[in-house]
């Protein structure tokens, strides 16, 4: 199939090809600038299971938990300010608090490691 663009002003024809499967396709970059697409950024990583990871980008308010401390799953252990709003950030798993990976004040991104928990 053959497309009529315009980038930057500038008239190209370009012929596609058309998958017909049914398989998802890439992303396709459109747009100017010199060069191909850029690279595209990395979401957060799937936090381990023993892992509290901010749900979201923010600053650290609170952490309700020390190590050593027992925590329930659903439990509140720290608390992230995003656009001035509180976000309580519960525990995924039950079980003994090994690590607090922040402090309270410091800048996170969403899917950070903020507590580590070994599981009862």
């Amino acid at each position: 199939m053959k497309l009529k663009v315009t980038v930057n002003q500038i008239p190209y024809e370009v012929e596609v090809e058309v998958d017909e499967s049914p398989a998802v396709l890439p992303p396709v970059y459109i747009g100017g600038g010199s060069g191909g697409p850029a690279a595209a950024p990395a979401g957060p990583a799937a936090p381990k299971a023993n892992v509290v990871a901010a749900p979201l980008a923010g600053s650290v308010r609170k952490i309700l938990v020390a190590v050593g401390a027992t925590v329930s799953a659903g439990e509140v252990v720290a608390v992230l300010e995003a656009m001035k709003m509180e976000t309580e950030i519960q525990s995924p798993i039950a079980g003994t608090v090994t690590k607090v990976l922040t402090e309270v004040g410091a800048a996170v991104q969403g899917g950070d490691a903020i507590i580590s928990i070994d599981p009862a």
